[in-house]
């Protein structure tokens, strides 16, 4: 026979409420009662009824996760799991679920979006971009559902809760990092401009380079959507100029060994021809050869926090919208050489 809430009161000498309580995380109920409760449970067996919790609290102890592009994309992604995987270590704090949106194109990423509202599936959502002309973000504010956007909000940003880097500034001492090793020709090579992290890195760069008194050149400011063909394409452009770059800063890891591919097939060695810096700090940086010089945006904390500011905000919907600030740090590998 199955483990009663009444069994549980019984053994742990509380109220039938109390133990209530402390499935619903209260904050009535002490701590220290909280552990002693919690400690009978697990050492009876309890199991939680989560569909008789979802009726008693009219909550579902979902969190949804909004992707930045289809499914199928996003497991060819260095952020999106590690991100994922500090969502989920909150998540499992406080016994919450997740739900990803499964779409395919933007299109039907809204529409999931949408269904998961409607149908009251989450009781939170997790936005993992900001980008342009989105229609994701403007449909959560209309909605009223408590979310959080991991990057800056391009639209009430001051109404809004986000976590997210300086993008500007870890752009500008990725960028410095390069200058202070005597490189004047470096070229930039970033992801959809659609997205705001791509163009606050690119302002960082240009800063960085500003400052130091250097020319800012068109042909030195490439894009790459993770495409060998195109990485290819624009390394031939890059080498191909009459002043060619003798160092690259690369907004993305995944496209960074897109980039090293091509320089190696055209011979081009990595640091004794050109010297690189990336982003991000995921396995693929560290097993590239060589090593990359990586900008750490530390992805598991981005996940870890956006998570636990979403929990708070469902808890209290009413509270002071915050942003959350993750610092980054540079790790030197192997990918850069003085000049």
């Amino acid at each position: 026979m199955s483990v009663t809430i009444k069994d549980v009161a019984a053994q742990a000498n509380v109220a039938p409420s109390t133990v209530s309580r402390v499935i619903s995380d209260s904050p009535l109920i002490s701590e220290k009662t909280k552990r002693k409760v919690q400690k009978v449970m697990d050492e009876m067996g309890y199991h939680l009824n989560y569909n008789a919790q979802m009726l008693a609290t009219q909550s579902t102890k979902t969190i949804g996760i909004i992707m930045k592009n289809s499914t199928s994309e996003f497991m060819h992604s260095s952020f999106f799991p590690e991100v994922i995987r500090g969502i989920s270590a909150l998540c499992s704090r406080y016994d919450f679920s997740i739900s990803l949106t499964t779409g395919e194109s933007e299109e039907e990423i809204f529409a999931d979006t949408v269904k998961m509202v409607r149908g009251k599936r989450v009781d939170g959502m997790i936005v993992l971009y900001s980008k342009k002309d989105d229609k994701v973000v403007p449909y959560l504010i209309e909605s009223g559902i408590p979310f959080v956007v991991i990057g800056k909000p391009l639209i009430q940003s001051s109404k809004i809760m986000f976590v997210d880097n300086d993008n500007v500034q870890a752009a500008k001492e990725a960028t410095d990092f390069l200058l202070n090793l005597g490189h004047k020709k470096i070229a930039f090579i970033g992801e959809d401009d659609q997205f705001e992290v791509s163009e606050a890195r690119l302002n960082g760069f240009i800063q960085a380079v500003k400052a130091q008194g250097l020319a800012v050149s068109e042909g030195y400011i490439k894009n790459i959507q993770f495409d060998p063909h195109h990485g290819k394409q624009v390394i031939t452009e890059l080498m191909g100029l009459a002043e060619p770059p003798t160092a690259l800063v690369v907004s993305d890891d995944l496209n960074a060994l897109i980039v090293l591919t091509a320089l190696s097939e055209k011979n081009i060695k990595v640091p004794d021809d050109m010297s690189m810096i990336v982003f991000n700090n995921s396995v693929i940086s560290k097993v590239a050869n060589p090593p990359l010089t990586t900008v750490d945006t530390q992805i598991f904390q981005l996940g870890y926090e956006s998570a636990n500011c979403l929990i708070e905000l469902v808890k209290d919907p009413q509270m002071f919208r915050k942003s959350v600030i993750i610092p980054t740090v540079i790790v030197e590998r192997n990918s850069c050489s003085a000049l």
